[in-house]
């Protein structure tokens, strides 16, 4: 949950700073940005109410992730429209990757339970179901800068190397501190 949390908040301060850049030179994304922006704040929202409702803390990264998720959406946005949708490709698919790990671990937990005849919460299944419906959108933002000619950015292979290899690094982080 918080690494879920941690990333979350990433994606809305990406978003938030690649927006007015952005918009200034694409004012036809506005509708866009809005509706990827309002997913990832309702997905912050989710894992908010998870971790106080678990009382789990959340990443002593907080403020480094902040300053570099600020710095990637501004940086990205001020390279182009093509490249701040090559971030969006990257992030997604290493944050929709890490959706579906945790999906298959839930899921297989709840199997070994049922085959033991134990009862499955329904908590648990409502937390599958979250977290199903939040990796399907996230996948749904990978799509959607694909078709918004994320691969077309000067230097794509550097950039999504190096955004991906942040993101996995930031999920390991931040599964620790």
């Amino acid at each position: 949950l918080r690494v879920n949390q941690a990333g979350e908040l990433a994606a809305t301060l990406i978003y938030a700073a690649q927006t007015p850049p952005l918009l200034r030179t694409h004012p036809h994304l506005r509708s866009l940005m809005q509706h990827m922006y309002s997913q990832e704040a309702g997905h912050f929202s989710t894992f908010n109410e998870l971790l106080a409702r678990h009382r789990v803390r959340p990443t002593l990264m907080y403020p480094v992730w902040t300053v570099a998720a600020t710095a990637l959406g501004w940086g990205t946005a001020m390279l182009g429209r093509e490249a701040a949708m090559a971030c969006t490709e990257a992030v997604e698919t290493e944050i929709g990757t890490h959706y579906n790990g945790q999906v298959r671990v839930l899921l297989g937990w709840m199997r070994e339970m049922e085959e033991r005849g134990e009862e499955v919460g329904e908590e648990a299944r409502e937390l599958v179901g979250q977290l199903k419906k939040i990796r399907d959108e996230e996948l749904e933002h990978l799509d959607t800068a694909v078709g918004e000619d994320a691969r077309a950015a000067k230097g794509w292979p550097v950039l999504n190397t190096i955004i991906r290899g942040g993101c996995k690094g930031a999920i390991w982080v931040s599964e620790r501190v």
